[in-house]
């Protein structure tokens, strides 16, 4: 039985499963009820029954199914007690029917103090024909802890002081920790009258967030305000935050409002079911529920404000967008609207800087960075410089260039301005924009400060105002028209900038200087400079002199088709030597050179310049190579007539012929190669790329960089092989070095056979008895003659040796136009079946 009672006790009671205490009173009072010794009245109490059922049901049906029922019970043996058993049945039946889940736990709840049995008094009122009454369990649990004086404190209390949590401020009875181990941890003041329950404490550490959350960004905020440099898109953040602020103010006005206007309620009702107030006031779930959104606000402010304190500026802005990728709806359009104020000032720079080229960013918080030590006041006009250039004159005279560094502060402004004084920061550059979009945005800008004060460009205000007519409103919201707005702007800026040095710069007519003079383009001028100066570049460079250079200079242009270029390109051409060492030549050391001046110094910058001399240097000596030749050649074909009166050396005539003949291929194939193959396929291409006018500055200096490599790399015969670069180009120079030591043997050995051939005709003359004896002609001793076909057959055993060994390192080259080249030199692979077939072997 007891047992039995135990377990009852368990199932319907869950709290005695916890509390010993509470279960033993229990089982003990029902113990108390079953085992007293008051033996009830069957009849009477039968009799109350089915009054009261024929009173719910008067047809007696009920009335009947109960007699039967209670026939078959009496009948049973198994109860013995069977009275108490409808006592008991009959209790539970007349408990109030608006408890239903509580009929039976409050009869056996009721506190142990109470001596007289319930069931005993419903039994007495109902003998008596009174109305049964049984209290709640609220108010059974209320007498219970009335008689343990340790009662719940009144939930009005805890709402006082939970409006005070939510503003971070301490309560009454629930206080905020003082420790830094438990910053966001709260105590509750607890003594032996008042108890707050486990799931009120919870409910209360819930609300307590929200006051710590508040804390925190109110400090942040506070903090900030008092800070000295803090940024604008910051300073957006914290405006936003104090507007979020100033509205949970309002919410906690009103939370307050309702509390002072809830009307009060009896002591009996204070602590419902649930344990909140009555219906018509505010309860700590209420509370709970109507915080609930702010809970979600705080913890994003949080999350931003915690980041806030290591980034700044756009890095800010991106990491606040980093938080719209949230799968939670509320959170991503809460972050959406704190991203939209935030970014405010971002946008305002963005528009100044997209449209008018003008970056104020006092807080270095866009992803443009400026070089304060470069300002616009650094340029220098051209037309400031020209008194001081040497031009040509009124009369169409050729001056030439004054000094050499005439050009060279402006040279030095112009590739700073474009390339050092803004820089591009990644690291600041939103995840909205991209990457792409942030490259264009910083080359627009770019642009337009470039135009207005680099080129001086008069119409750029009206390219800012086509740009902010076609622009609109740069907004986060809109991301689509910031994308458009960019790729307007970029196109335009571009545009613009292509034009004004096309058409006012004229960067293609420097350009095309620069391929008719240092790449020697302009074939009439190239001959005359060669031949005007021919001889005085034989001499030691010692010897030579600038204004000679200079002047020698003009005369070719003046005998050329060169004196038809505009007067602007004339005069910035310029001939001069290098630094020379003892021991070279003229040839060693002259040079031709273009000046240039800001901004077009921007594209044609210094290393673009030493390349194009370094080409130049190279073609020169080609150039030189191939006139040596053609004047060797004419001088050998003309001269046929006198060799026939040597007839022994015309063997050796023939093999001279064909091994300049061998040479003049060799030095026609290169060049047409460097001509027709490199210069002018790479410059179509260049040319190309500047009709289209497409992309920035930077482009356009990329596509010249693109040209200028192509060519240099192309002509001086560069390998990209490690350790072979320039291989293949130093045997070129060893085999030009050859060809005009063979032209200086050829041309000994022209002058050995005109000799000889003037002294047989003397001995002719003599022995026909004719005196021609002219004292003035030398003859050569007899023993000159072999040295001089020594040298011939050295020679041309050399250069074949160096041109097979150029040709065989061409046909490996990793560069498909030199590998062709080494096939048109070797015509047939004739050098390749020339490696053991020597003409000059000397036979034995």
């Amino acid at each position: 039985m007891s047992s039995a009672l135990h377990s009852l006790v368990l199932s319907i009671i869950p709290a005695s499963r916890t509390a010993e205490d509470l279960k033993e009173d229990i089982v003990s009072h029902c113990q108390e009820i079953l085992n007293r010794g008051h033996e009830a009245d069957l009849s009477q109490v039968v009799d109350l029954v089915k009054r009261r059922l024929l009173a719910t049901s008067p047809n007696g049906s009920t009335a009947l199914k109960f007699s039967n029922l209670l026939s078959r019970l009496l009948n049973q043996p198994v109860l013995s007690r069977k009275p108490e058993t409808i006592i008991f049945l009959y209790s539970l039946a007349s408990s109030p029917a608006a408890q239903p889940s509580a009929v039976l736990l409050p009869l056996l709840t009721s506190p142990p103090y109470q001596k007289a049995p319930v069931i005993q008094q419903v039994f007495n009122d109902a003998s008596k024909g009174g109305k049964v009454t049984v209290k709640s369990k609220a108010t059974l649990l209320r007498d219970y802890r009335s008689h343990k004086s340790h009662s719940h404190l009144p939930e009005s209390v805890l709402l006082r002081d939970a409006l005070y949590l939510l503003q971070g401020i301490s309560g009454k009875f629930v206080r905020f920790s003082l420790t830094k181990d438990e910053e966001n941890g709260i105590l509750f003041v607890e003594d032996a009258k008042w108890h707050i329950p486990a799931s009120t404490q919870a409910l209360i550490h819930r609300l307590a967030e929200l006051g710590y959350l508040y804390k925190r960004i109110e400090r942040f905020v506070q903090e900030r305000e008092g800070a000295n440099g803090v940024g604008t898109i910051e300073q957006s953040l914290c405006h936003h935050l104090h507007q979020q602020l100033t509205e949970y103010y309002r919410l906690i006005a009103m939370l307050e409002t309702q509390i002072s206007k809830a009307p009060q309620v009896s002591d009996d009702s204070e602590m419902s079911h649930d344990g909140g107030r009555d219906k018509s006031g505010l309860s700590l779930r209420r509370l709970d529920v109507w915080v609930n959104e702010w809970r979600l606000r705080m913890r994003m402010m949080s999350v931003c404000v915690e980041g806030a304190r290591d980034t700044h500026g756009g890095a800010l802005v991106n990491l606040i967008h980093s938080y719209t990728d949230n799968g939670d709806p509320f959170v991503r359009m809460f972050t959406d609207k704190l991203l939209e104020e935030v970014s405010r000032p971002f946008f305002a720079t963005l528009h100044k800087w997209l449209f008018s080229g003008e970056l104020y960013d006092p807080f270095s918080e866009f992803f443009v960075a400026v070089d304060a030590n470069m300002g616009p006041t650094s340029y220098v006009h051209p037309s400031s410089l020209l008194g001081g250039v040497n031009q040509i004159s009124g009369d169409g005279g050729f001056t030439g260039i004054g000094s050499d560094d005439d050009f060279s502060g402006l040279r030095e402004n112009g590739v700073k301005l474009w390339e050092a004084k803004y820089r591009f920061r990644k690291e600041m550059l939103p995840m909205f924009v991209g990457e792409s979009f942030g490259r264009k945005i910083f080359s627009t800008g770019k642009s337009l400060n470039f135009i207005r004060y680099s080129c001086h460009d008069s119409d750029w205000v009206l390219t800012r105002e086509k740009m902010s007519n076609t622009g609109g409103l740069l907004q986060y919201n809109d991301i689509g028209g910031l994308e458009r707005s960019i790729d307007t702007a970029y196109r335009i800026a571009s545009h613009r900038l292509f034009e004004v040095f096309v058409e006012k710069f004229r960067l293609l007519d420097h350009l095309s200087a620069l391929k008719n003079y240092l790449l020697l383009g302009h074939g009439d001028f190239a001959d005359q400079l060669m031949e005007t100066l021919g001889p005085s570049l034989a001499r030691p460079a010692n010897t030579l002199y600038r204004h000679n250079l200079t002047a020698t200079l003009e005369s070719a242009i003046r005998s050329s088709n060169a004196h038809k270029d505009p007067v602007d390109i004339l005069r910035r051409l310029d001939a001069r030597m290098l630094e020379y060492s003892h021991g070279e030549i003229g040839w060693d050391v002259f040079t031709l050179e273009y000046k240039v001046d800001a901004p077009i110094d921007t594209v044609l910058d210094a290393d673009a310049m030493e390349k194009y001399l370094k080409l130049f240097k190279h073609l020169w000596q080609m150039r030189r190579i191939n006139k040596a030749l053609d004047q060797g050649w004419m001088r050998i074909i003309g001269g046929a007539r006198t060799f026939l009166r040597v007839p022994d050396l015309e063997p050796k005539w023939h093999k001279t012929r064909l091994v300049v003949a061998e040479m003049i291929h060799f030095i026609r194939q290169v060049e047409a190669y460097c001509r027709l193959e490199v210069i002018e396929c790479s410059w179509k291409g260049l040319i190309d790329f500047l009709n289209k006018k497409e992309g920035d500055l930077d482009a356009l200096i990329e596509a010249h960089r693109l040209y200028l490599d192509r060519v240099a790399k192309k002509v001086l015969l560069w390998n990209s092989k490690p350790g072979k670069e320039d291989i293949v180009l130093f045997q070129v120079k060893e085999i030009f070095l050859v060809i005009l030591q063979f032209r200086e043997a050829a041309d000994n050995f022209y002058n050995y056979c005109l000799s000889e051939s003037s002294r047989r005709d003397q001995d002719m003359d003599a022995d026909r008895g004719v005196y021609t004896g002219n004292p003035q002609v030398k003859t050569q001793p007899q023993d000159a003659l072999p040295g001089l076909l020594s040298r011939l057959n050295e020679y041309g055993s050399a250069y074949s040796d160096r041109v097979q060994l150029l040709v065989q390192h061409l046909l490996v080259h990793p560069d498909l136009d030199c590998r062709f080249l080494g096939i048109r030199l070797s015509f047939s692979e004739f050098y390749k079946s020339k490696k053991d077939q020597n003409p000059y072997q000397q036979k034995s």
